[in-house]
């Protein structure tokens, strides 16, 4: 064991180097320091020649590497001294067990895993791979790989060991979501079979193709690590945690007899007893830990004895041998003078005989029979077995010439020493015989030590029998129950039993864990007939009894006032004896055999040495004595702890999974059965735990706040006295160390908080931002009863948010590259040009919406309880974000539009926020661009102003598209301007309401003056066409009259305004158009109506009484006499009707609008039914000349049908003007036929569908 003879000094130096991990204590026993490090062999040549001409830096390194092997040194053996208490815990637990409701861990993702899966997504995105996807999973996936995968901090995360497989699956899941949920509905298509076949394409991508078989072998063993785990793989898993090498393991494993189980009852016995010792000598001595309150000090050893009573309890309460047969024993009352019982003794609580009682298994083989020979060859012969006093079995039947079986019989007894019979029948020929003839038999007397190989026993065989030399080969084996210790052959004399110097037949019954006896037996007798319980005794070696007759070597049991004397014939036998005894007893003294005594310690002292001399020499060679026999309660189990402790997060944080910080199950049983059998208080144990996870999240790992909370809620409430696991003592050493825990994790969780971003980046792990606030506002609480007011967790969040935006923006222009950290990258940032500068401010702000898209999605669940201080957080971030921003729009040229899109990019981020929509830099941003809106559309206005004025005077009336080039570019500049004031989704609603009106009268005003000054430039062309039938509408009249139709329809689009007195401007502008149009058919009817009158101004010559008249009507009947005149008039008539037709066709493909097409067709038509009806109204008295009749009759039959095919109306065409034209031609026509011969010649008004065109 370790001693405190290596003084005070090498304990303060352990102490240092170790922070204080443990603390050796005085004991009792001769001096011993720790052994000095192994030197090299040729240290002393180095020395002698050094000693020449000392160097000072040489010295001194000579010195640093012996300190370091000594340091080393120390921390090998403390190693081991721990692990010798941890594999003690392991191989007999009695208070914890390894939990099986602990969450599983995933497989953590390493550096070169996700490079693996960078390079996988990025074949599947470049067509490398087998599978079969959609634009919409490409886009998903793209998406996935930019944001997620390329991300430094994921990078960061999977460094520091927080990220698994599931992580990245999650992540992708809740991307995809999102997008599913936009898609448009599918027929018999879900959009949850669409997730799910998304998902199983993401986890072909991610297995790969050469992985897809490997997968299921390594979950599986991932699966099983993480479950219960064997002794084997506990000890296994010490080892690596501890450097403990294997051979070193095997020593102690053997030599601390860690297969025995009894043995390790022993030692937790003896561990209990030394602490309850320890407990009664702080408490006579007044030697207390330093207590919060002095009442605390008895209260503290109050706990000291509860916590062993139960562990007592906990080891009463376990089976007497664990995997062996179900044997539960009754648990007994116990007292302080209980140890003796004697038969008789009403005094004291007995143990009476049936508490005792063993049950026994025994198997007898019978093999066969040798010398048989009176009996004839072909003569049956068998064989009996029985145990007295219970049944009898029989062997199959053989012939005497092969006496042989091999049958087994098996038997249960109860008594210790039982009497077996076997005997060798042969069948009766006899008639009247009535049993077999017995040829021999043979008694046995078997123990539980008796040989178990079968032996040739000799008969015992009738009178007269010629077997003389009769033997049989058995084997008889006899269990030991688990219960029974330990049995043999004694002598014994006591004072209050066997009082008598004899040998007698003992076995060492173990009733309870805590319970044992001593009992003697007699032959056949289940009972025994006097028994001795052991508690309270000793057991010693002694020297050779004079006076005692019988037994070669002796031991002693001593209690006070009574002393045993017991006695063997066998040295090893005695060493059994004493073992069993010494397990049993619970003493803490080790009795040693004076002879290994001395061949151990031969300059004398008391040694304490192990339990088995073989293991014991392999353990002393290899220097593995000290730290088997040490005694546990000599050390100081709170700093071994902690070292324990902190080794075993070490090991778990490295290994392959990504724990976030909490232990394997096989860790949590070991280091609970640690503090249980050891001591260790529950509020330092989570003190120490609190400390090594601050410090590994400090260093940059993943901790699950989750398990910070938990223990800092089990260290507030112990320090604040609610006694969480029963410990009301607090020390004062406790309560200053949770204070300077309490102020690290304040630190750590603000920090944290500060950097949400790359702390839980993506919101992983799931939900650690949400535990951190829970536990920051834990942490804020005076105490466990009054709750922190609300105000002041805001109050940290929100300066720990403000932390956060500038960490967060500054990272981002770091990532952006807009700030130099250099001077040189300065000053090429300030030389810059202004579009380089506008660019990277453009760059920077979908850097920062990507930002904040990201916390809302990622991040605003954990802020839940105070949105607005999340709000804050991104005011604050952009507000960052307006420096940057307004430097680069300060540098831009005048009257510059380039910087619009960054306010489109902008405001369509924020407007949308209910809680950035017009706030502070949302509003700062439209101050910065309303003075620039206005500006731009002033600019715009006077632009389409002078381009319509330009346009107009240099026109050409080309058709181009709906009209001509002019009102082409006016339409399309006043669309173009209202959608781009339009895009900007100006948030303020009056100066939108105030930007809209403004375009909407502009639009109005335009459209006015081009309207006006298509009115002047149509009459302008009109009236330089001529009045002839050779007039034929020229194009650019059409163009005219299409852009005043285009106008009417882009008014509708460009001057209307949602609200209800705005509708003026429209009405104001549609009038206007509807008056011009109308002016401009009204024009063009009257110059088409003017060709008509021209016509009828040619027929009036030959008007009735007219000189011309009657010099035309002579000439042809004086030339009718002698050639064939042609008919007059009917080319007039002609050329009319094809210049109506012609203009028609012109009007119909030219003109736009079929609407004003009729307008003007109905017009035309009723004008020039009306011209006609004047023209003939002023000949009332006279007869038309057979020229004109012929002629009009033509001309208005042709355009009543032209008309009509054009579409005007019934109503239009028969209306009382044409029945006055019509009337008047048939009454003209039907006079021709009476007073002219020749008549019209086929002409007449009757209606006639074989008159060609």
């Amino acid at each position: 064991m370790l001693d405190p003879s290596s003084s005070e000094e090498e304990s303060d130096e352990v102490l240092e180097e170790e922070r204080r991990d443990v603390l050796v204590a005085a004991g009792g026993g001769s001096p011993r320091s720790l052994p000095p490090p192994p030197r090299d062999p040729r240290g002393r040549e180095a020395g002698a020649a050094r000693a020449v001409s000392p160097s000072p830096s040489v010295l001194s390194e000579g010195r640093e590497e012996q300190e370091r092997l000594q340091r080393e040194e120390r921390e090998k053996r403390l190693r081991l001294q721990l692990y010798v208490f941890i594999a003690r815990c392991i191989a007999h637990p009695f208070n914890a067990k390894q939990p099986t409701d602990m969450a599983r861990r995933q497989q953590k993702l390493n550096k070169q895993q996700l490079q693996m899966l960078k390079e996988r997504f990025q074949a599947f995105l470049n067509g490398e791979t087998q599978i079969v996807a959609d634009e919409a999973f490409c886009n998903a996936v793209r998406s996935y790989y930019e944001v997620f995968l390329k991300s430094d901090r994921v990078a960061r995360m999977v460094h520091s060991g927080g990220c698994s497989a599931n992580d990245f699956r999650d992540v992708f899941k809740k991307n995809i979501e999102k997008r599913v949920r936009s898609l448009p509905e599918i027929d018999g298509l879900s959009k949850e079979t669409v997730l799910s076949s998304w998902l199983a394409k993401y986890d072909a991508i991610y297995r790969g193709e050469e992985d897809f078989c490997k997968q299921p072998n390594r979950m599986a063993l991932s699966a099983v690590s993480e479950l219960i785990l064997s002794k084997e793989q506990l000890y296994e898993m010490f080892q690596q945690i501890l450097g403990i090498k294997k051979l070193e393991h095997q020593l102690i494993y053997n030599a601390c007899q860690l297969d025995n189980g009894d043995e390790q009852a022993a030692q937790i016995r003896r561990e209990l007893d030394g602490r309850l010792q320890l407990a009664e000598q702080m408490a006579r001595e007044r030697k207390f830990p330093k207590f919060v309150t002095r009442e605390m000090e008895n209260m503290y050893i109050e706990e000291l004895r509860s916590s062993v009573n139960l562990l007592m309890a906990n080891l009463e309460s376990l089976p007497v041998s664990k995997g062996g047969p179900e044997f539960k024993l009754q648990k007994l009352k116990r007292s302080q003078n209980s140890a003796f019982l004697d038969i008789g003794d009403e005094n004291e609580v007995q143990l009476s005989k049936s508490d005792v009682v063993l049950s026994f298994t025994l198997e007898i083989v019978i093999m066969e029979v040798q010398g048989l020979k009176s009996v004839a060859p072909n003569r049956i012969v068998y064989c009996t077995m029985e145990v007295e006093g219970g049944e009898k079995l029989q062997t199959d039947q053989a012939e005497a010439s092969r006496p042989q079986w091999g049958t087994q019989g098996d038997f249960t007894t109860t008594h210790p020493r039982p009497v077996v019979k076997v005997k060798l029948f042969t069948e009766s020929t006899g008639v009247l015989a009535l049993e077999d003839k017995e040829l021999g038999r043979v008694v046995l007397y078997p123990t539980s030590n008796s040989p178990k190989s079968p032996d040739l026993h000799k008969m015992i065989v009738p009178k007269n029998s010629q077997d003389s030399d009769l033997k049989i080969k058995l084997a008889v084996r006899m269990d030991k129950p688990p219960h029974m210790k330990h049995c043999g052959y004694l002598y014994a004399l006591g004072q209050k039993v066997w009082k008598r110097w004899k040998k007698r037949y003992f076995v060492l019954v173990q009733v309870s864990q805590y319970t044992f006896a001593m009992c003697s037996y007699r032959e056949k007798k289940s009972e025994p007939q006097e028994l001795m319980q052991l508690e309270g005794y000793t057991v010693d070696y002694t020297a050779p009894h004079t006076g005692l007759q019988g037994g070669r070597v002796f031991f002693n049991a001593v209690k006070e006032g009574d002393t045993v004397i017991f006695a063997s014939d066998d040295e090893q036998d005695r060493i059994l004896w004493v073992q069993a005894m010494y397990r049993a007893t619970g003493q803490s003294y080790k009795p040693v055999p004076a002879s290994q005594a001395q061949k151990m310690n031969p300059k004398g002292g008391n040694v304490n040495t192990g339990i088995s001399p073989l293991y014991t020499d392999r353990g002393q060679k290899h220097g593995m004595d000290e730290f088997i026999s040490a005694n546990p309660c000599k050390f100081d189990h709170a700093s071994l702890f902690r070292l324990l402790q902190r080794q075993t997060l070490d090991h778990r944080l490295n290994d392959s999974y990504s724990c976030l910080g909490w232990f394997s199950p096989g860790q949590v049983f070991v280091l609970d059965e640690y503090c249980a059998r050891y001591g260790v208080r529950g509020c330092h144990r989570h003190l120490c735990y609190l400390n090594e996870l601050i410090e590994h999240s400090e260093n940059g790992s993943v901790i699950d706040p989750t398990l910070l909370h938990y223990s800092f809620a089990f260290c507030a409430s112990h320090v604040h006295g609610n006694r969480p696991d029963g410990i009301g003592t607090v020390s004062v050493e406790e309560k200053e160390r949770f204070e300077e825990i309490k102020d690290r994790l304040s630190s750590l969780l603000e920090n944290q908080i500060s950097h949400f971003r790359y702390c839980f980046p993506f919101g992983r792990p799931e939900g650690a931002l949400k535990a951190t606030l829970s536990l920051l506002e834990r942490v804020l609480m005076k105490d466990i009863a009054t709750p922190i007011p609300a105000e002041e967790v805001k109050k940290v969040v929100r300066k720990c948010l403000e932390k956060a935006a500038l960490i967060n923006y500054t990272r981002l222009t770091e990532y952006a590259k807009i700030e130099a950290t250099a001077e040189k990258d300065s000053e090429t940032m300030n030389q810059a040009t202004p579009a380089r500068k506008l660019e990277e401010v453009l760059h920077l702000a979908e850097l920062c919406i990507e930002v904040l898209q990201q916390n809302e999605e990622h991040h605003s669940e954990a802020f839940a309880w105070w949105p607005e201080l999340l709000a804050e957080h991104a005011e604050k971030f952009l507000s960052l974000y307006s420096v940057d921003m307004d430097s680069a729009l300060e540098a831009q040229l005048q009257d510059s539009w380039d910087s619009f899109p960054l306010f489109q990019l902008l405001n369509n981020a924020l407007r949308n926020d209910t809680f950035l929509c017009n706030g502070k830099f949302h509003k700062h941003l439209q101050e910065i661009f309303v003075p620039m809106v206005i500006r731009y559309i002033d600019l715009m206005e006077s632009s389409i102003a002078q381009s319509i004025h330009r346009g107009l005077e240099q026109e050409s009336w080309q058709p181009v598209n709906n009209g001509s080039a002019t009102s082409e570019d006016l339409f399309w500049k006043l669309d173009a301007l209202q959608m781009f004031v339009f895009d900007l989704h100006w948030p303020e609603p009056e100066f939108a309401h105030h930007l809209e009106q403004r375009l909407k009268l502009m639009a109005t005003d335009m459209i006015e003056a081009c309207v006006k000054r298509t009115r002047i430039a149509f009459e302008l062309k009109l009236q330089k066409t001529n009045k002839s039938t050779d007039l034929r509408i020229p194009s650019s009249l059409c163009t005219m009259f299409n852009v005043l139709v285009d106008a009417k329809k882009q008014t509708a689009k460009l001057c209307i305004l949602d609200g209800g007195q705005e509708q003026q401007y429209h009405s104001k502008i549609d009038d206007l158009i509807e008056e011009t149009v109308k002016e401009i058919i009204s024009l063009l009817v009257s110059k088409v109506v003017s060709v008509l009158e021209g016509v009828l101004s040619k027929l009036s010559r030959y008007d009735e009484g007219t000189f011309f008249s009657s010099l035309v009507s002579f000439t042809v009947k004086a030339a009718a006499k002698y050639v064939d005149v042609p008919k007059p008039g009917m080319d007039l008539a002609d050329t009319y009707i094809m210049f109506v037709r012609q203009n028609q066709d012109i009007l119909r493909e030219k003109v736009n609008e079929e609407m004003y097409i009729e307008k003007l067709f109905d017009q035309w038509y009723s004008s020039s039914m009306k011209v006609i009806c004047m023209w003939l109204a002023d000949r009332l008295d006279l007869q038309l000349h057979i020229y004109q009749l012929k002629t009009l009759i033509k001309i208005v039959k042709k355009t009543y049908r032209d008309f009509r095919l054009q579409g005007v109306l019934e109503g239009t065409l028969n209306s009382k003007t044409y029945d006055t034209v019509h009337s008047r031609l048939t009454v003209e026509e039907a006079t021709v036929s009476v007073t002219d011969a020749g008549g019209l010649q086929g002409i007449t008004m009757k209606d006639s569908d074989e008159e060609e065109g």
